[in-house]
């Protein structure tokens, strides 16, 4: 009987196959052992003898550990003593790895002892590098981690592991210039591509490089870090490390292991992946290594895949990265310990010993307070000032002595900022930590820091603006350099003194008050930045569109040629638009806020000129945006007729991408320019009439005045028809709401007095009909539609004192009498008000006839609760968001003038926010629209991570109660949730509370009806 050297089975439950993960993973650890810190000690408590092991770190820099070289000294210790030195909270990613005695790169096993692994530790280099790749780069929380994994990005491409095209290459290559060394210097680029190589065909694309290192103005070394990973995730080489291997056929090919399961590929080709929910186990026996698949993926006869590798090594090797994939990525919990068999065993007990990702990220979650700024390894040339490149590195020796005075044995060394040797982060201790030195004689702070540069002439250039230290204090660095933190914003410049014991110090220059101007405070620059930043969600907002709803019809071939040349046609090019107008507006903010190190001449902090030269290029679209209404109307037909596109339309609207009801998105072109509107508004009013800005903002608000006074009318009614057909797909029992002449007016919760007492009721009051649902009894979101009463002679009275009942009144209509209450006497007020101006205009009205299906639907019983009045094939899963089931949770009512203005105070930008009961404050792009806040990790994520509705909520500054001693904090609270957020400033701390208010708080939505002699229309003013 053949032995089975190692084997794993991914077991399956029922539970497993309807998609959730089960923890099959069995760690070698004894009962109640772990992997924790205290490891560490328990190694060095054995030590009899000491061993110096080097380590690489991802920046190519190395150091040494001392560590415990005893038969019980585990590899954990190592890795703990590295993450620890190195800061590394999302530890769990990374491992180091070493080459054995084939030349071939392996993991350091955490509970294997390090004797048994490396035949010579001390001459054996140690590697740090990324172990696991998650799929997303926003699955890493932290910016430090998105850094190292950028630098492992730049390791695979400079050894070739990295495949791409010639132009990806240069594209990510580019991003990593801007990373490395700041915005486009044509000498700074030559001289870094010189001495840098980060593609083996460099020198063919290095012009390419250049020019797409120009395109990236302004943008951060954090946002360029998250670009890399962006680029790199979709590239089929992303994370993937060949193990050579040969099919029955004799055929070389090579297997990898993904969060997903194994890939096959034959070059560089992938030809197979073999997800982990197809597999049913993995083993090797000798060189041989089997892929266990269920019956039904390939039949019962077919069921076991078998490779040949190089030797049984390879094959253990690469079975063992796989186990701890699959555990990594697959499993909640951290494996359990495997009790040891007495006598006799079978296979291999390898199982992985970490925590798994989703560990990992809870983790993180609730640690995050306890962060620590790291510092980033960055090229001289990020400064990008031509005297300090000059003076730095052209400088004798003799002549910087002679200036300062030293002995002429002496010499004197710049360095960057630099952590440790191993990895770009240090530990924030009371006193900086010193970097190795050549000696100096000892001079003053002022001395050691000016002595060098004061031999020369003053600099002829500009030097770069950045932004100043508070600024970056809001983003989570430290802002205090005399407390001894070391900001990335200091140049450190070493010294020691050779004629004694060394003594090291490390002296900063500040550059926010030596190189750098003070970061932009005047309030047209954070108006500037609104326009910048509700720009980019818009972008995005188009993208729902003309990228993601584009592939999802297109993918199922569900709509017709002609109504996707219409659709597709009128919004393609008013995307292309806005991407340009995004990059100029980008561009500028970079240069006014001091983000650009770009040496150009010139006035730019103002924003007036590129609205105004935009504004006038937007004329030109106005054709496409007047054909909206034909194309929100062509679809809502089309989705009627054909039911693929109707499926693929719901399902659609049910992806994370899909925030909002998707005609919504249709609506965005017209209702920005009303934004560009009210934004140039406020720029006008703040600048004085002799302000340079003031003439251009003024000319820009006339020109987008006018388009918008064009599309006033055409907004209003396509605002009515999206609410209509939004309510058409939540309502079941009535047809046809998008009736022409209907026009939307409120909609909220009511309480109606039954023969059961008062019941929970959702009310929608139309210019012809109020009606009234309850929620559905299907699993689905829908209402139920239980009544129906046309205004047509309908009186309202209040009936508080008759029913005894808090905020009462009665309903009078000719085939029935209901009585109903309010949640307050304000929302009792906004009822009354709407319902009597709507049944005046009705009396007005020439249209008053009704259908039969009305009458049919008044004189129908409420108790009738299991009448279906559609099939239930119509019936399919709602987004639980929309304002009518937030209005139902949250007891409360919204009117169309309402939702008019919540579309005038959409915002977006970056907050803080904290938690009641937590100590921390979390980083994230917080977008206000349609009365919620969606929360991002950043601006360039395509879909929310949570969202909040707001109706109901009320906002506030804290009390002294909260504890929040803050600058530009407001609370938002609704009965015991309690959250609190910070703006980065007085200007947008105003705007989110005025934004927010006027959703959350009850007195600031009024209703507001205006007749147009004929059918009403909803004035959103």
């Amino acid at each position: 009987m053949g032995e089975i050297e190692g084997s794993y089975r991914v077991l399956q439950t029922p539970g497993t196959r309807l998609g959730a993960q089960f923890n099959a993973g069995i760690s070698t650890l004894e009962p109640g052992q772990s992997l924790s810190a205290n490891m560490v000690g328990e190694s060095k408590s054995h030590g009899l003898r000491g061993l110096r092991i080097c380590v690489q770190g991802l920046d190519d820099s190395q150091e040494y550990f001392d560590i415990d070289v005893s038969p019980k000294a585990l590899g954990q210790a190592l890795l703990a003593e590295v993450f620890h030195r190195g800061n590394l909270i999302e530890s769990d990613y990374f491992g180091l790895e070493f080459q054995n005695m084939q030349m071939n790169w392996v993991w350091l096993e955490p509970t294997k002892p390090v004797v048994k692994q490396v035949r010579r530790p001390p001459n054996t280099l140690f590697r740090l590098s990324v172990k696991f790749f998650p799929p997303d780069p926003g699955q890493l929380q932290e910016e430090y981690t998105r850094y190292l994994f950028s630098l492992q990005m730049k390791r695979d491409l400079t050894e070739g592991r990295l495949v791409c095209t010639e132009n990806t290459g240069a594209l990510l290559a580019s991003h990593l210039v801007q990373s490395e060394i700041g915005d486009y210097d044509d000498v700074a680029d030559k001289d870094f591509l010189r001495m840098n190589k980060l593609l083996p065909y460099q020198d063919k694309v290095q012009d390419r490089i250049m020019e797409l290192h120009r395109r990236h103005l302004g943008q951060t070394p954090a946002e360029s870090d998250f670009q890399i990973l962006e680029i790199a995730r979709k590239l089929e080489m992303y994370g993937v490390r060949f193990h050579p291997a040969a099919d029955r056929e004799g055929t070389k090919i090579n297997l990898a292991v993904a969060h997903m399961g194994l890939q096959v590929f034959q070059g560089n080709t992938k030809i197979n992946t073999f997800n982990w929910s197809k597999i049913r186990k993995l083993s090797f026996k000798r060189k041989r290594f089997l892929i266990k698949l269920h019956p039904e993926v390939h039949g019962p006869h077919q069921d076991t895949l078998e490779f040949l590798m190089g030797s049984r090594d390879q094959c253990k090797i690469f079975w063992k990265i796989c186990v701890e994939y699959h555990s990594f990525f697959r499993l909640f919990d951290q494996p359990q310990p495997k009790s040891k068999a007495l006598i006799f065993t079978r296979g291999s007990s390898f199982r992985y010993s970490g925590r798994t990702q989703k560990q990992l990220v809870e983790y993180v979650r609730e640690n995050g307070a306890k962060r620590t700024p790291y510092q980033r390894c960055v090229s001289i040339y990020s400064m990008n000032t031509v005297y300090l490149k000059a003076k730095l590195f052209s400088l004798s020796f003799n002549d910087s002595l002679r200036a300062s005075g030293s002995p002429t044995c002496a010499t004197v060394s710049f360095h960057l900022m630099h952590m440790s040797n191993v990895l770009p982060r240090t530990e924030l201790q009371p006193q900086p930590q010193p970097l190795p030195t050549l000696s100096q004689s000892p001079a003053t702070p002022q001395q050691q820091l000016q002595s060098p540069l004061q031999a020369t002439s003053p600099p002829t250039e500009e030097p770069v603006k950045a932004a100043s230290p508070s600024h970056y204090a809001f983003q989570g660095a430290p802002s205090n350099p005399a407390a001894g933190h070391c900001s990335p914003l200091f140049v450190c410049v070493e010294s020691g003194n050779s004629q004694s014991q060394p003594s090291k110090n490390v002296l900063s220059l500040n550059l926010d008050t030596c190189l750098l101007q003070r970061y932009p405070t005047d309030k047209a620059y954070f108006i500037a930045k609104e326009i910048l930043t509700t720009e980019r969600t818009y972008l995005k907002d188009l993208e729902v569109i003309t990228v993601w709803f584009r592939s999802a019809v297109i993918k199922e071939n569900a709509m017709p040629e002609g109504l996707m040349t219409l659709l597709f046609s009128n919004i393609d090019p008013i995307y292309e638009f806005h991407r340009g107008f995004l990059k100029e507006l980008d561009q500028r903010l970079a240069l006014w806020e001091g983000r650009s190190n770009a040496h150009v001449k010139g006035d730019y902090q103002r924003i007036g000129d590129v609205m105004l030269r935009n504004m006038c290029s937007l004329k030109e679209f106005t054709s496409y945006l007047q054909k909206h209404d034909e194309v929100l109307t062509e679809l809502e037909k089309a989705t009627k007729r054909l039911k693929k596109l109707e499926t693929v339309y719901k399902e659609f609207e049910l992806q994370k991408v899909c925030y909002l009801p998707l005609n919504t998105f249709l609506l965005k072109p017209i209702q920005r320019l009303m934004h560009y509107k009210l934004i140039l508004e406020r720029l006008c009013k703040h600048y004085s009439p002799v302000h340079r800005d003031h003439d251009d903002c003024k000319e820009a608000l006339k020109e987008v005045a006018e388009i918008a006074t064009q599309l006033q009318s055409s907004l209003v009614r396509l605002e009515n028809f999206q609410k209509l057909t939004e309510l058409q797909r939540d309502l079941i029992g009535i047809e046809n709401l998008t009736a022409p002449g209907r026009e939307f007016i409120r909609e909220g919760c009511l309480y109606k007095l039954t023969k059961k007492g008062l019941q929970q009721r959702m009310f929608f009051l139309f210019s012809d009909m109020l009606l009234y649902t309850s929620k559905g009894v299907t699993a689905t979101n829908q209402f139920k539609v239980h009544g129906q009463l046309p205004l047509h002679g309908m009186i309202v009275e209040e009936s508080e004192n008759e029913w005894s009942v808090p905020h009462c009144f009665t309903i009078y209509s000719a085939q029935r009498t209901i009585v109903v209450a309010a949640s307050s006497k304000v929302e009792m007020g906004k009822w009354i008000e709407d319902l009597n101006l709507a049944i005046d205009m009705a009396k007005k009205s020439q249209e008053k006839s009704r259908s039969s299906d009305e009458v049919s639907l008044e004189q129908e019983s409420e108790d009738d609760m299991n009448s279906s009045r559609t099939s239930l094939d119509k019936q399919t899963h709602h987004r639980a968001n929309t304002t009518m089931h937030v209005c139902w949770h949250r007891n409360t009512s919204v009117s169309m003038s309402d939702h008019s203005l919540a579309v005038e105070n959409q915002l977006s930008g970056y907050l803080l926010r904290k938690f009641k009961n937590s100590n921390g404050w979390q980083k994230l792009w917080v977008v206000f629209t349609n009365f919620c806040l969606f929360f991002y990790k950043t601006h360039q994520d395509d879909f929310p991570l949570a969202s909040l509705p707001l109706l109901g909520y009320t906002v506030s500054t804290p009390d002294e109660s909260d504890s929040i001693h803050k600058e530009y904090v407001f609370k938002l609270q609704f009965k015991s949730h309690v959250y609190f957020f910070r703006a980065e400033s007085e200007y947008t701390f105003e705007r989110w509370m005025e934004v927010i208010k006027s959703a959350a708080s009850t007195t600031g939505r009024m209703s507001l009806l205006i007749p147009k002699g004929g059918p009403i229309e909803i004035n959103g003013k």
